[in-house]
C-alpha cells in the first residue's frame, strides 16, 4: 500500500487502462476464432475465396469473412411412398423403408452439399432427398418379383445403395444403409405365397409325426411279441402241470374205483348174513367217518397252508420283478407266476390226491362194516321172517299194497290239470272214471305180485303157518351164527 502510494496517479490509471484494453482485446479476439466440431464442418466465404474448416478452429475477419456451419451427422428417415409400386409381376405392393444418409466427409463433398442444401431446413433436405429415393425405389420394385422383395429384403438394400449412389454423390451425400421395413398388398399375395411352404412343412412334419409313430408302433409289437412268447411259454408249463395234477387225480380215482369195486364185492358177499345190529354199528361208523372227516379236513388245511405259502412266494418274486424293465421285466415275471403256479398245482395235486385216497380208504372201510352189519342184520330178520304165520304175511302184503298203489298213481299226481268230456253213457262217464280207473289199477295188484314172483297167492298162504302155531327153535345155534351175533353184539 506503501508502494502503491508512492507511484504516480498517471501511472496507475494508464496500467489500469492497458489492462481493460488487452482484456477487450482478448475478448474481440475470442469472438472472432470459430471453432469446428467433430459432428460439423465450418463453411468460411469472402476474402480470401471458399474453404472448409472440419476439426479445427480459424479466426473470421470481420467485414470481409463470414462462415455458416453444415452438419455431418447422420440423417434416418422413412422411404414411404405413398402410390402402390408395381412388381415385375404386375403385383400391386406398398413397400416401406428406413434409409440413413450422410454428407460425405471430403471438402470436395461438403462443398457440393453446402451449395444444394446449406440454405434449407432440416425438412427440405429430407424431403429433397426421400423424392429421389423413393423414384429409384420405385423402378428397382419393378425389375423384381414380389418373391425376391419378401425373401431378399438385403438384395433390395443393395440395389438401393449401388441405384442412388451417383445421385446422392452429386449432392455431396452417401447412403448409409437402405432397409426395408414392410412390404405389404391389398391383394393377398403376399399371405398365399406362404401358403405352399406351409404346407409343405406340414407335410414333411406329418410324415416325421407317422414315421415317429411307425416306429413307436413297431417297437411295441416287438415288446409285445416278446411278452406273448413269455406267456405262451407259462401257459404250456401250466398246462403241462394242470395235466400232470390231473393225471395223478386220475390214478388216485382210479385206485380209489378198484378199492370201492373189490370192496363192494365183498360187500355183496357178506351182505345176505346180517341185518339187525345195522343201526348200532352205523352209529359206531358215522362216529369214525367224522373222525376221517376232521382228519381230511385238518390236510386240506395243511395243503392250503401250504399253497398259501407258495402265493406269499409267487408275490415276492412279482414284486421283485416289478424292478426290471421292459419284457424283460415282463417275462421274468410270467416264468416266475409260471414256476408258482406249477408248484401250488402239483402241491394242491399232492394234497389232492392224498385226501382222495384217504376218504376212499374211510369209505371203503364204512361200507365193508355197513355191509358186515346188513348181512348179520339179514341173518336176524330171516329168523324173523320164519316166526311169520299168515296173518303177519297178510299184514304185510296189505301194508305194502298203499305203496304200490301210490307208485301207480305217482304219474297221475304229476298232471297239472285233466280235461273230462262226459257223454251221458252211464257210471263210465264223467270223474267216476278217473276213480274207477284207480281202483281197477289197485286190483291188479295181486296179479302182479304173482307175475313178479312166479308163484300164486293161493300156494304161498297154504305153506306159510297157520295163526297159533310154533315153528321149532333149534336148541343151539351154528357156531358160525354164534361168533356173528357176539362180533354184531359188541
Amino acid at each position: 500500500m506503501n508502494i502503491l502510494s508512492k507511484l504516480p496517479t498517471d501511472a496507475l490509471v494508464v496500467g489500469g487502462l492497458l489492462v481493460i484494453a488487452f482484456i477487450f482485446l482478448m475478448m474481440f479476439l475470442a469472438r472472432l476464432y470459430r471453432k469446428a466440431g467433430p459432428h460439423e464442418a465450418l463453411i468460411v466465404y469472402g476474402w480470401g475465396g471458399t474453404h472448409v474448416v472440419k476439426g479445427k478452429g480459424t479466426v473470421i475477419f470481420p467485414m470481409v469473412q463470414n462462415c455458416l456451419q453444415l452438419s455431418l451427422e447422420l440423417m434416418s428417415f422413412d422411404v414411404a411412398p405413398q402410390q402402390d409400386l408395381y412388381t415385375k409381376q404386375g403385383v400391386a405392393v406398398t413397400v416401406e423403408a428406413v434409409a440413413q444418409i450422410k454428407v460425405k466427409s471430403d471438402p470436395v463433398s461438403i462443398l457440393t452439399s453446402s451449395e444444394q442444401f446449406l440454405t434449407k431446413t432440416a425438412q427440405q433436405r429430407e424431403g429433397l432427398i426421400r423424392l429421389v429415393m423413393e423414384g429409384h425405389l420405385r423402378g428397382i420394385i419393378g425389375q423384381l418379383t414380389v418373391e425376391e422383395i419378401v425373401k431378399q429384403p438385403e438384395m433390395v438394400g443393395d440395389r438401393m445403395r449401388n441405384t442412388c449412389a451417383d445421385d446422392m454423390s452429386k449432392m455431396g451425400l452417401e447412403v448409409i444403409s437402405f432397409t426395408i421395413k414392410e412390404v405389404r398388398d391389398k391383394n393377398q399375395y403376399i399371405t398365399n405365397m406362404g401358403r405352399p411352404d406351409i404346407a409343405r412343412i406340414k407335410r414333411d412334419a406329418d410324415i416325421a409325426t407317422a414315421e415317429a409313430d411307425r416306429d413307436t408302433a413297431i417297437k411295441q409289437a416287438a415288446a409285445l411279441r416278446e411278452s406273448a412268447v413269455a406267456r405262451a411259454q407259462a401257459d404250456q408249463e401250466r398246462v403241462a402241470a394242470e395235466t400232470a395234477s390231473q393225471a395223478k387225480q386220475a390214478e388216485a380215482q382210479r385206485d380209489l374205483e378198484i378199492k370201492r369195486a373189490s370192496y363192494n364185492e365183498m360187500v355183496k358177499k357178506q351182505q345176505a348174513q346180517a341185518d339187525k345190529a345195522y343201526e348200532i354199528q352205523t352209529n359206531i361208523m358215522q362216529q369214525q367217518v367224522v373222525a376221517e372227516n376232521v382228519k381230511v379236513q385238518q390236510i386240506e388245511k395243511m395243503e392250503q397252508v401250504k399253497v398259501q405259502e407258495q402265493e406269499i412266494l409267487r408275490h415276492e418274486k412279482e414284486l421283485i420283478a416289478t424292478v426290471l424293465k421292459g419284457a424283460e421285466i415282463e417275462r421274468a415275471r410270467i416264468e416266475t407266476l409260471a414256476s408258482a403256479e406249477r408248484q401250488r398245482l402239483m402241491s394242491e395235486a399232492e394234497g389232492r390226491s392224498a385226501s382222495i385216497r384217504a376218504q376212499g380208504e374211510a369209505e371203503a372201510e364204512i361200507i365193508f362194516k355197513k355191509g358186515e352189519a346188513e348181512a348179520k342184520a339179514m341173518n336176524v330178520k330171516a329168523e324173523a321172517f320164519q316166526e311169520y304165520n299168515q296173518a303177519a304175511v297178510i299184514d304185510k302184503l296189505i301194508s305194502g299194497m298203499p305203496e304200490i298203489v301210490r307208485a301207480l298213481a305217482t304219474p297221475l299226481s304229476q298232471v297239472d290239470k285233466i280235461t273230462i268230456v262226459s257223454t251221458g253213457n252211464g257210471s263210465s262217464a264223467g270223474a267216476h272214471k278217473v276213480t274207477g280207473d284207480i281202483a281197477e289199477m289197485a286190483a291188479q295188484v295181486p296179479a302182479l305180485f304173482e307175475a313178479l314172483s312166479g308163484m300164486k297167492m293161493s300156494d304161498l298162504l297154504s305153506k306159510v303157518r297157520t295163526i297159533g302155531d310154533k315153528a321149532p327153535k333149534p336148541d343151539v345155534l351154528p357156531p358160525d351164527s354164534g361168533s356173528k351175533a357176539r362180533g354184531a353184539g359188541a
